[in-house]
């Protein structure tokens, strides 16, 4: 049985969209990371609750195949905010999340950073 949960898994994380935009942050890149971690041994792993592991792969094959998104219909595209999907994609990519960080800095640490003899990483080990 195990090793049928186990190609499940498998199949869904092929099946999951990677979001490059968000390296470190993605939804797909994290159920890999975990499908592997959990089944180590590939199909002999033994599964110490196999009722919620079950319980995962059905909700995680749901949100995968818009299940809730064909349910629950949206009358239009955007939320309140009038923001559009794909302008809401390029605020939360990794990228943009690191100039906000930037940008959010005061003058003081701008200017520490700049003039200090250690790099911000070296400073934090």
């Amino acid at each position: 049985m195990a090793a049928t949960r186990y190609r499940h898994f498998l199949k869904l994380c092929e099946e999951w969209p990677l979001d490059e935009t968000k390296w470190g942050r993605d939804l797909g890149a994290f159920l890999r990371e975990r499908v592997a971690h959990t089944f180590r041994e590939g199909e002999n792993t033994q599964i110490s609750d196999p009722e919620t592991c079950d319980q995962m792969y059905d909700s995680l094959a749901r949100i995968n195949s818009n299940f809730y998104r064909y349910k629950y219909p949206r009358l239009r595209d955007t939320s309140f905010t009038e923001v559009t999907v794909e302008e809401c994609r390029m605020v939360l990519a990794t990228d943009s999340m690191k100039q906000m960080e930037e940008a959010k800095k005061g003058l003081w640490k701008k200017l520490m950073e700049k003039f200090s003899q250690k790099s911000p990483e070296e400073r934090i080990k």
